[in-house]
């Protein structure tokens, strides 16, 4: 199994040609991700872009009142910073990081550069947008109209999916935060997937096991957001 400090273990960076893989490798700096660093801020320019390899990133929008609500995640399978090539320095969202771990990073100038002159690696990430949009639009969906229970069982495949394990460091107040909603109806849904022996939940650490249940009890968002990116993306980075 490839190391976090490889840059194709970030199934993005593994999909691309290899001149344009070696245009950027001369740039990648591998980075440590601790639990809660900030990537971006709402309306500061990027000056990075990032390629995760075992975090995982948490996207978010934040509201005046302090409330915030996750919208997409981003892990081995991606890249953070797409407002940068897509018109704009700059996202009214924010960018944290929601389980520690490494990944590259590269000067936002030089890759707008990069991706600006390369087909291949244009094509690539606009395939990788596509899916990304595909994720955002059903978790807006998700949030809207599936229960407490459902969205978990949906985030917490999501996010297993980008992970070599079956454990995820999540407290609760944490996981309230990504899915919007009260730390109590977190607390009460994550027991009741415990006593369902679907997962085991101690002192922040999630362990699925029995996956193809978990599978089962969440919605059809789960699976949709699944299948796009293995539609949109070559198969040594569908997820």
């Amino acid at each position: 199994m490839p190391k976090s400090n490889e840059p194709k273990t970030n199934r993005l960076l593994a999909a691309l040609p290899d001149t344009e893989f070696r245009t950027l490798l001369s740039q990648l700096e591998l980075i440590k991700l601790p639990l809660g660093e900030v990537l971006y801020e709402s309306g500061k320019p990027i000056r990075y872009v990032y390629f995760p390899t075992s975090a995982i990133i948490s996207i978010l929008y934040e509201l005046k009142d302090g409330g915030s609500a996750e919208i997409a995640i981003v892990g081995n399978e991606g890249i953070v910073g797409i407002s940068l090539f897509m018109g704009g320095d700059s996202t009214p969202t924010r960018a944290v990081v929601q389980s520690a771990g490494a990944g590259f990073r590269i000067k936002a100038n030089f890759f707008k550069t990069e991706f600006d002159h390369s087909l291949p690696l244009m094509h690539l990430l606009l395939r990788f947008i596509q899916a990304f949009i595909a994720q955002m639009s059903l978790t807006a969906v998700c949030n809207r109209h599936h229960s407490i229970d459902k969205q978990l069982c949906r985030w917490l495949l999501l996010s297993l999916d980008r992970l070599a394990g079956d454990e995820l460091v999540m407290t609760q107040d944490l996981i309230a935060n990504m899915l919007g909603v009260r730390r109590e109806g977190v607390c009460l849904e994550a027991l009741k997937l415990q006593k369902a022996g679907l997962i085991t939940y101690t002192r922040g650490r999630i362990t699925v096991i029995d996956r193809p249940g978990l599978e089962a009890r969440s919605c059809e968002c789960y699976e949709v957001v699944k299948k796009e990116y293995e539609r949109l993306l070559p198969p040594t980075i569908a997820i």
